[in-house]
């Protein structure tokens, strides 16, 4: 049975209701740590919370006396369960670590359900889901994956939605204060049937890093403005964003003595490679259509999709991944590896990220922000004595062929995921484990801990708002309308397991120069198609399923309206906002 986002937000403001009515109307809790369980499903029975998870889980934006019944409500929830062992697995970032390390042992704590949470990387977290499915034995309890694979999701009949754990056993393990309206990012984990088939759990974007300190240098300042003929400042297309690599990489070379960089990226053969090209790359471009959140009919992987059934990704079948707006996304990606340090072409996803911190780089266009904790550190050259950054993030610069409604960013929104395979006692459990791990009781500390903020009531909290000046415009970022319009790979893409392998294969052999940029998305492109084209056999009398148009010449597409584009041969003039204009889009 399907239910709708509406009805489930409706059955959750009911139970809030029921719980604060009832349950949070006690006497004053005195300065312990034992909470009596009334009013709950449970017969009442005296809960002790261990005073370290009282101190550990600050602060919240809970009072002390909503915390202590929030987390006696897992207690109690949970004794059906106590005892058991579940499994889950998730990415290797300082968020899921500090789940792995410190929450974990909290819920076992309070519940007696012993959880095994497994860090790895994110390609073998796909892959482990993928073996899962494939085999039908129950390898987890529960992932936690990127909302890009809601496309495979809600197609693939195998995912238990969010909507019907919530109703279990007539919603009785559904946290009463999960409030689904307060997450940030809950549209990207729904499908387009109206149903939630994942819960966020953490979120980054990937915006425009820059030194702020050099870009307001007044000797920098001059010197780019005799040599470029406009401001030095935040880049707004990508003509500004080269000028200022070249600028830094060969006009300044060193600061201090020190060699400095005008990019950084990363290119090693790795799959994450593939996400530094499929997260979005071409949509800053202009690849895709105008359209939120993804382009449509044509999406930032190129595909085209009719309805919501993918048609194609090649220009010949009208999609847009080897067109020329495409050509030139990877173009330039390569072309700007010659102002990067010599080691990004080795580097993967992760190395890159902390190689800020050396302090020789001016600017880096694709830049995601769960790094953000791993360069405020006060020791740090980047950052001043007051432990203010020298630096910032801000929206990103956009290549020649975007315009004015189209995505023009990424967000990354790890969510928890629950597949049928898996027995219902032990779903159950991860669930509660997982509604933990969310809840307004850890959310504002993990937050803290990770910078990966999923509740608006965090992220509009005194506690962060203190925090900001340290944090170089996260806040600023996610406090914006931006944090809806940053959006992940949508619902066009649908087997993203398989299909996101495809990218790093082939973007690889240009990288080394086995093909061009042209001969390297010609061929993607025709493996997406195949791909696409097995797809249409296989997923039989499935919603959404592929249905691929017909190959026609690439010029029949490129003379129709919108993507796929044809080519634009006039270059650029580099364009810069100081940065307090520059952030007035996300407002």
């Amino acid at each position: 049975m399907k239910i709708s986002v509406l009805n489930v937000v409706i059955l959750i403001g009911l139970l809030w209701t029921t719980f604060t009515a009832e349950s949070f109307a006690q006497t004053e809790l005195d300065s312990n740590s034992v909470v009596t369980a009334t009013h709950l499903p449970i017969e009442s029975i005296p809960i002790v919370i261990p005073d370290w998870i009282i101190d550990e889980l600050q602060p919240t934006t809970l009072s002390p006396q909503q915390q202590r019944q929030e987390l006696a409500w897992f207690a109690t929830q949970s004794i059906p369960f106590k005892g058991m062992t579940i499994r889950v697995v998730s990415e290797r970032i300082n968020t899921h670590i500090y789940e792995s390390e410190v929450l974990a042992k909290a819920f076992y704590q309070l519940t007696g359900i012993h959880v095994i949470h497994e860090l790895t990387g994110e390609d073998d977290v796909i892959k482990k889901l993928s073996a899962q499915l494939m085999t039908g034995l129950n390898l987890y309890d529960a992932y936690i994956n990127d909302s890009d694979l809601i496309g495979s999701h809600f197609r693939s009949g195998q995912v238990t939605p969010i909507n019907e754990l919530l109703l279990s056993d007539s919603g009785k393990y559904a946290l009463p204060t999960l409030d689904l309206n307060d997450f940030i990012g809950l549209q990207f984990t729904t499908g387009p049937d109206g149903v939630i088939y994942q819960l966020p759990d953490q979120q980054f974007a990937n915006l425009y890093w820059y030194r702020s300190d050099w870009f307001e240098n007044p000797t920098y300042k001059a010197l780019f403005k005799k040599n470029y003929g406009y401001q030095l400042g935040v880049p707004q297309n990508w003509q500004a964003y080269e000028d200022i690599a070249r600028f830094f990489s060969e006009d300044i070379r060193s600061i201090n003595g020190t060699k400095v960089y005008g990019h950084m990226d990363y290119a090693a053969t790795d799959p994450s490679l593939g996400w530094r090209i499929s997260d979005a790359w071409l949509s800053m471009a202009g690849v895709g259509d105008i359209g939120l959140p993804n382009g449509l009919p044509v999406d930032e992987w190129g595909i085209r999709v009719e309805g919501c059934q993918p048609v194609g990704a090649s220009v010949e079948r009208g999609g847009a991944l080897n067109s020329p707006a495409a050509i030139y996304a990877i173009d330039k990606f390569v072309s700007w590896l010659e102002y990067a340090p010599e080691e990004a072409k080795r580097l993967t996803f992760s190395e890159a990220g902390k190689w800020l911190a050396t302090g020789q780089v001016a600017q880096q266009i694709f830049w995601y922000t769960a790094f953000v904790g791993d360069l405020t550190d006060p020791g740090l050259d980047i950052v001043d004595q007051d432990g203010i950054p020298k630096w910032k993030v801000a929206p990103s610069p956009v290549g020649k062929y975007w315009q004015k409604g189209m995505k023009s960013g990424y967000q990354d929104t790890g969510s928890w995921t629950f597949l049928k395979n898996t027995p219902k006692q032990q779903q159950l459990a991860a669930w509660l484990y997982a509604q933990f791990v969310v809840s307004k009781s850890v959310s504002l500390k993990k937050t803290l801990k990770g910078l990966t903020p999923i509740r608006l009531s965090d992220i509009e909290s005194k506690v962060m708002t203190q925090k900001a000046p340290y944090l170089g415009g996260l806040v600023e970022f996610y406090r914006s309308k931006a944090r809806n319009v940053w959006t992940p790979t949508g619902t066009n893409v649908p087997d993203y397991a398989n299909m996101a392998g495809f990218w790093w294969q082939y973007i690889s052999q240009i990288v080394n120069g086995t093909y061009t940029s042209k001969q390297g998305l010609d061929a993607l492109a025709e493996r997406m198609d195949k791909h696409l084209s097995q797809l249409e056999l296989s997923m039989v009398n499935i919603q959404c399923a592929p249905k691929m148009n017909a190959s026609q010449p690439a010029e029949y597409w490129l003379s129709q309206p919108g993507s796929p584009k044809s080519e634009i041969l006039t270059e650029e003039q580099g364009r810069t906002l100081p940065y307090e204009e520059a952030i007035l889009v996300w407002h």
